[in-house]
């Protein structure tokens, strides 16, 4: 698709890439320099490089050129769609779905099935996904159906203003809540797993206890950044690692007296104990406070109702509120 625009007075002496920037809003900043660098912006029917300096009145081209993925092909798989719009849509992903397509899986990702949907996305980057979730980890994901969305959510993200709510079972006792604040990079030596190092990137962990069991708490979290496996690393890190986490769990733990169903249940459970289910912000186009909601999925009701055993089976573990305060 071809876009042209004439650089304005205001805009005069600035930086081609910055230009751009002003002239092109719903286009991110390093998606058009690179489209400079590939010579599908022309500046008065010439390329020119990033830092160009404009003038008023020139001309610029823009030949917005879509890029697809090896690999990336339509497939029909069901989507629970929680909300759609023409600029974005809210997604509840079921545990054992992967997101994106890699050497392990070609296909049959979420990526896959969000292309047979919408196969507009091609246009967008990793099919306007805008952040992601582990395999085995159920909930809510946002993905940009628009330019304009997607550079509006990518710098939303980018200044946090996205709050990104998770339930998790984790093993132990947590007298109250708290935050983990330590940086999050690849293991040195076991290079699937991530783990607490100085040489990492900054990352911010809040939680809240909702439910004490006698040997794990349901917990709900909030995330400041979003660093790979970065929940999984933090609550490990402070000695209380997710139920069922097959890379930071451990063995399975049992309560002191647990019943055989509890101890058959916590054996059972094959996936980290995470949820994603809440997202709030404001729509990138409309301006309006937006907010969703996933309810937990059925292999984490049946793992509360044991941990509980029978004295607590009728709570509702969806209804509980994120504490304000411990």
């Amino acid at each position: 698709m071809e876009q042209e625009a004439r650089i304005p007075e205001e805009l005069a002496g600035r930086r081609l890439d910055q230009a751009l920037a002003q002239l092109f809003p719903d286009y991110s900043r390093s998606r058009l320099k690179d489209w400079i660098l590939a010579g599908h912006v022309q500046l008065d029917g010439a390329a020119a490089a990033p830092r160009t300096p404009v003038a008023a009145g020139q001309r610029v081209t823009l030949q917005a050129v879509v890029e697809t993925r090896a690999g990336d092909d339509p497939e029909a798989i069901a989507l629970d769609v929680v909300y759609a719009d023409e600029h974005l849509a809210v997604i509840n992903k079921p545990a054992g779905l992967v997101v994106h397509p890699g050497a392990g899986q070609p296909a049959g990702t979420l990526v896959n099935g969000l292309l047979h949907r919408w196969p507009e996305l091609k246009a967008l980057p990793r099919a306007g996904l805008l952040h992601r979730l582990d395999k085995d980890t159920s909930g809510l994901l946002l993905v940009a159906r628009s330019d304009a969305a997607h550079t509006r959510l990518v710098q939303v993200l980018q200044q946090r203003d996205i709050t990104r709510e998770y339930r998790a079972v984790c093993i132990g006792r947590l007298t109250a809540g708290g935050c983990v604040d330590a940086p999050v990079g690849r293991h040195p030596v076991q290079r699937t797993r991530m783990t607490v190092t100085d040489r990492g990137r900054a990352a911010v962990t809040h939680y809240r206890v909702l439910a004490r069991f006698p040997a794990h708490s349901f917990i709900a979290l909030r995330l400041e950044s979003g660093r790979t496996h970065q929940i999984r690393v933090h609550m490990a890190h402070i000695g209380h690692p997710l139920v069922g986490d097959p890379l930071y769990g451990g063995r399975p733990r049992f309560p002191a007296g647990a019943s055989a169903a509890c101890r058959d249940t916590l054996a059972h459970f094959r996936r980290q104990a995470l949820h994603a289910s809440r997202l709030c912000f404001t729509h990138p186009v409309g301006g309006q406070p937006l907010e969703f909601h996933a309810p937990l999925p059925a292999d984490l009701v049946e793992l509360l109702r044991a941990l509980a055993e029978s004295d607590a089976r009728d709570m509702d573990y969806d209804q509980l509120p994120w504490p304000e305060s411990n």
